[in-house]
Protein backbone atom coordinates (compact mmCIF):
# COMPACT_ATOMS: atom_id res chain seq x y z
CA UNK A 1 0.00 0.00 0.00
CA UNK A 2 0.97 3.13 -1.11
CA UNK A 3 0.52 5.48 2.56
CA UNK A 4 1.83 8.93 0.26
CA UNK A 5 -1.09 8.48 -1.50
CA UNK A 6 -3.73 7.28 0.98
CA UNK A 7 -2.76 10.70 2.65
CA UNK A 8 -3.10 13.11 -0.14
CA UNK A 9 -6.55 11.07 -1.18
CA UNK A 10 -7.15 11.25 2.94
CA UNK A 11 -7.21 15.49 2.74
CA UNK A 12 -8.87 15.39 -0.74
CA UNK A 13 -11.82 13.51 0.40
CA UNK A 14 -11.35 15.25 4.06
CA UNK A 15 -11.69 18.90 1.95
CA UNK A 16 -14.74 18.14 0.11
CA UNK A 17 -16.53 17.28 2.83
CA UNK A 18 -15.42 19.93 5.25
CA UNK A 19 -16.49 22.25 2.10
CA UNK A 20 -19.77 20.25 1.92
CA UNK A 21 -20.33 21.06 6.15
CA UNK A 22 -19.81 24.64 5.04
CA UNK A 23 -23.15 24.47 2.91
CA UNK A 24 -24.79 22.80 5.37
CA UNK A 25 -23.88 25.00 8.57
CA UNK A 26 -22.29 28.29 6.75
CA UNK A 27 -20.41 29.44 10.10
CA UNK A 28 -17.01 30.80 9.81
CA UNK A 29 -15.19 27.94 12.16
CA UNK A 30 -16.52 25.52 9.29
CA UNK A 31 -15.25 27.34 6.49
CA UNK A 32 -11.88 28.12 8.56
CA UNK A 33 -11.53 24.02 8.84
CA UNK A 34 -12.38 23.65 5.30
CA UNK A 35 -9.50 26.01 3.84
CA UNK A 36 -7.19 24.48 6.55
CA UNK A 37 -8.26 21.31 5.71
CA UNK A 38 -7.55 21.64 1.84
CA UNK A 39 -4.71 23.78 2.19
CA UNK A 40 -3.19 20.81 3.86
CA UNK A 41 -4.49 18.84 0.56
CA UNK A 42 -2.39 21.01 -1.32
CA UNK A 43 0.72 21.00 0.48
CA UNK A 44 0.56 16.77 0.54
CA UNK A 45 -0.40 16.82 -3.66
CA UNK A 46 3.42 19.37 -4.03
CA UNK A 47 5.44 16.22 -3.62
CA UNK A 48 3.94 13.98 -5.64
CA UNK A 49 5.37 12.23 -8.83
CA UNK A 50 2.47 10.49 -10.74
CA UNK A 51 0.80 10.94 -14.63
CA UNK A 52 -1.87 13.56 -13.12
CA UNK A 53 0.07 15.03 -10.66
CA UNK A 54 -0.25 18.71 -12.58
CA UNK A 55 -3.82 18.23 -12.88
CA UNK A 56 -4.38 17.04 -8.82
CA UNK A 57 -1.92 20.29 -7.50
CA UNK A 58 -3.89 22.90 -10.04
CA UNK A 59 -7.73 21.95 -8.92
CA UNK A 60 -6.48 21.71 -5.71
CA UNK A 61 -4.92 25.58 -5.62
CA UNK A 62 -8.02 26.04 -7.46
CA UNK A 63 -10.01 25.19 -4.11
CA UNK A 64 -7.78 27.18 -2.15
CA UNK A 65 -8.29 30.08 -4.42
CA UNK A 66 -11.95 30.03 -3.61
CA UNK A 67 -11.96 29.15 0.18
CA UNK A 68 -9.76 31.72 1.38
CA UNK A 69 -11.61 34.64 0.11
CA UNK A 70 -14.90 33.47 0.89
CA UNK A 71 -13.51 32.85 4.65
CA UNK A 72 -12.51 36.80 4.20
CA UNK A 73 -16.60 37.66 2.64
CA UNK A 74 -17.88 35.51 4.77
CA UNK A 75 -15.68 36.49 8.31
CA UNK A 76 -15.01 40.36 7.26
CA UNK A 77 -17.51 41.65 4.84
CA UNK A 78 -20.62 39.43 6.37
CA UNK A 79 -21.25 38.32 2.88
CA UNK A 80 -22.62 33.82 2.94
CA UNK A 81 -24.28 34.75 -0.69
CA UNK A 82 -20.36 35.11 -2.11
CA UNK A 83 -18.96 33.23 0.32
CA UNK A 84 -21.51 30.46 -0.49
CA UNK A 85 -20.73 30.94 -3.54
CA UNK A 86 -17.01 30.54 -3.64
CA UNK A 87 -17.28 27.64 -1.72
CA UNK A 88 -19.63 25.74 -4.32
CA UNK A 89 -16.54 26.89 -6.55
CA UNK A 90 -14.44 25.03 -4.22
CA UNK A 91 -16.41 22.05 -3.84
CA UNK A 92 -16.55 21.45 -7.64
CA UNK A 93 -12.70 21.44 -7.49
CA UNK A 94 -12.47 18.62 -5.11
CA UNK A 95 -14.79 16.56 -6.66
CA UNK A 96 -12.40 17.26 -9.90
CA UNK A 97 -9.34 16.48 -8.13
CA UNK A 98 -11.29 13.05 -7.05
CA UNK A 99 -12.49 12.31 -10.18
CA UNK A 100 -8.30 13.15 -11.45
CA UNK A 101 -7.21 10.74 -8.93
CA UNK A 102 -9.74 7.76 -9.81
CA UNK A 103 -8.60 8.05 -13.00
CA UNK A 104 -4.98 8.19 -12.40
CA UNK A 105 -5.70 5.21 -9.98
CA UNK A 106 -6.89 3.06 -13.07
CA UNK A 107 -3.91 3.99 -15.06
CA UNK A 108 -1.29 2.85 -12.48
CA UNK A 109 0.55 -0.59 -13.25
CA UNK A 110 -0.16 -2.76 -10.42
CA UNK A 111 2.85 -5.25 -9.54
CA UNK A 112 1.69 -8.16 -7.71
Amino acid sequence: MQWGKVFYIFFTLMSLTTSAAFLYEDSAIALFIAGSVNMVSTILKIGVRNILSAELLAGSLVADLHLIPAFFALQFYHNKSIAIGLVIGAVIANVYTIIVSMIESSKEKVDF
